[in-house]
């Protein structure tokens, strides 16, 4: 049981340390990227 107790705990302490952006969280560097590749298809669309 020993092990099971020690994975667990190793788990619980890894997922309050995780902080991966979600992508609601990420804002204005999304936004930008968004942009930027709007404008790169506009320019190769033109025929």
């Amino acid at each position: 049981m020993q092990i099971k107790k020690r994975w667990i705990k190793t788990v619980i302490d890894t997922a309050t340390r995780d902080t991966t952006a979600m992508p609601w969280q990420r804002g204005k560097r999304r936004s930008v990227s968004m942009a930027r590749r709007r404008s790169q298809e506009l320019k190769t669309r033109s025929a």
